[in-house]
C-alpha cells in the first residue's frame, strides 16, 4: 500500500469516475495524522450514544479510545491493533483482501496508515439482535484520520453494525475510511452508515463486501455532512443464492457535494439485489450517483433492480445520476431507472387545500421523500434521531422554497 501511494495520483475531473466531483479544495490544504486522542468528557460522547447497542468502539481523530468503549456482545468487538494477535489467521485472510488499493489512491492511503481500527468477528451460528456501534469523532482542525473496519460474519451468524461519523466542530479536516465485510454462508449483516461530519470537512470512504452462499447483506447509508464527500460501495455476490439490499440518502445544501458510487457484482447464479438511492439537494449543492449492476456470464437467474430518485429544492441545485446495467447472462430479470425533479405542484396544492401553509406542505413532502430510506433503519433510537435531523433540514429549506414559488 505504501508503494501504491507513491505511484498513484490524486484523481481529478479528467478521470471518468471523478468527472463530476472536483476535489481540488482538498489538495489546497495540508492535513496531518493525529497520534494522541484528545480527551473528551463522557457526557459529550453520550450525545451520540445508541441506547440499544450491545457494544461500542469509539475512535477520536482516528485513535482508539478504550475509556469510552464497551463490549457486552459476547463475541469479538475490539481494536484491530489488539485483535490481530488473537485472530491472526482470520484477519490475514480478509484484511486488505476485499477493498482494492492497487488503483485506488484513497484506499491505498488508508492501508498505508493502518493502525487502530474496528474488528468484529461474529462466531458461527450466533445471532445478535442488538447493534454494534462504531463511533468515529473528529475534534481537530486540519487533522487527517484513517478509520478502518473489518467485519467477519461466520456461517449462520447475524449482526447489525452502525458505522457513525460525527464532529465536535465545523472545521476543515480529512476522514479517509475503509470498511471490509466478509459474510460466510447463510450469514446476515445489517450495515447502517451515517455520515454527519462538520460543514467544512472532507470525507472519503471505500466499503467492500463479499457474500458467500445464501448470505444476506442490507445496507442503509445516510450522508448529511461534509463539504465534499465520496462513498464507494462494492458488493460481490460471490456464491449462489446471495442477496443484498442497498438503500442510500444524501441530504445536502449550501455548497456541499456528495458523491456515491456503487457496484453490485453478480458473479454466480440465483443472486438477488435491490437498490434505492435518493438525493435531496438544496442551495447550490451538487449530488452525484453512479450505480453499476454487473451480471457476469454464467450468473443465470439473477434478479436485480435499481432506482435513483432525486429531489431538487432550488434553481441552482444539481444532480448527476447514472444508473447502469452490464449484463453478460441471458436468463435474468433486471431493471433500473432514474428520476430528477422538484416537488409536485399538485401535491403541494392538495396539502394547502387541506389547511397547511405552503411552507408546511413543502416541508412535509420533502420529509416524506427522505423518510422512506430512514424508515429502513432497524435501530429505533437512531432512526428517530435521523428523522429529526431530516425534519430540521427540510424545515430550513422550506422558507427558501416558498420564496421561489
Amino acid at each position: 500500500a505504501v508503494d501504491r501511494v507513491g505511484a498513484l495520483t490524486v484523481p481529478t475531473t479528467r478521470d471518468e469516475d471523478w468527472r463530476f466531483t472536483d476535489i481540488s479544495p482538498l489538495t489546497k490544504l495540508s492535513f496531518q495524522p493525529v497520534h494522541d486522542a484528545a480527551p473528551i468528557a463522557p457526557a459529550t460522547i453520550e450525545q451520540w450514544a445508541i441506547a440499544e447497542a450491545a457494544a461500542r468502539l469509539v475512535f477520536i481523530d482516528g485513535s482508539y479510545a478504550p475509556e469510552h468503549s464497551f463490549n457486552h456482545a459476547g463475541f469479538t468487538v475490539e481494536n484491530l491493533a489488539a485483535g490481530v494477535t488473537r485472530h491472526g489467521a482470520a484477519v490475514q485472510a480478509h484484511l486488505g483482501r476485499h477493498a482494492e488499493f492497487e488503483r485506488n489512491a484513497f484506499a491505498a492511503l488508508n492501508t498505508a496508515f493502518l493502525h487502530d481500527g474496528a474488528l468484529i468477528v461474529v462466531p458461527r451460528d450466533m445471532a445478535l439482535a442488538a447493534p454494534v456501534h462504531l463511533l468515529f469523532i473528529a475534534t481537530r482542525k486540519l487533522a487527517a484520520s484513517y478509520p478502518r473496519c473489518l467485519v467477519i460474519a461466520e456461517s449462520g451468524s447475524a449482526v447489525t453494525v452502525i458505522e457513525d461519523y460525527v464532529a465536535l466542530e465545523n472545521e476543515a479536516y480529512f476522514t479517509n475510511a475503509v470498511t471490509e465485510m466478509a459474510l460466510d454462508g447463510n450469514a446476515a449483516v445489517h450495515h447502517i452508515r451515517v455520515q454527519r461530519d462538520g460543514a467544512e470537512a472532507f470525507h472519503f470512504a471505500n466499503c467492500a463486501v463479499s457474500l458467500a452462499h445464501a448470505s444476506r447483506y442490507h445496507s442503509v447509508s445516510v450522508a448529511l455532512g461534509a463539504r465534499i464527500s465520496r462513498h464507494n460501495l462494492g458488493v460481490l455476490l460471490a456464491a449462489e443464492g446471495a442477496e443484498c439490499s442497498i438503500d442510500g440518502l444524501a441530504l445536502i445544501g449550501g455548497g456541499q457535494l456528495a458523491d456515491t458510487h456503487t457496484l453490485i457484482d453478480h458473479a454466480l447464479p440465483q443472486g438477488k439485489s435491490r437498490q434505492l438511492h435518493k438525493c435531496i439537494v438544496d442551495g447550490a449543492a451538487r449530488a452525484v450517483f453512479n450505480g453499476n449492476i454487473m451480471v457476469r456470464a454464467g450468473a443465470q437467474r439473477t434478479d436485480s433492480s435499481q432506482s435513483s430518485r432525486n429531489l431538487l429544492l432550488s434553481a441552482k441545485a444539481r444532480v448527476d445520476t447514472k444508473p447502469q446495467l452490464e449484463i453478460f447472462a441471458d436468463d435474468v430479470k433486471c431493471a433500473h431507472g432514474a428520476t430528477v425533479g422538484q416537488l409536485d405542484v399538485d401535491e403541494v396544492f392538495y396539502l394547502k387545500s387541506r389547511g397547511l401553509s405552503d411552507v408546511a406542505a413543502r416541508n412535509l413532502l420533502t420529509y416524506a421523500f427522505g423518510a422512506e430510506v430512514i424508515e429502513r433503519i432497524p435501530v429505533a433510537s437512531l432512526r428517530n434521531r435521523l428523522e429529526q435531523a431530516v425534519m430540521a433540514q427540510t424545515q430550513a429549506a422550506a422558507p427558501a422554497a416558498e420564496g421561489r414559488s
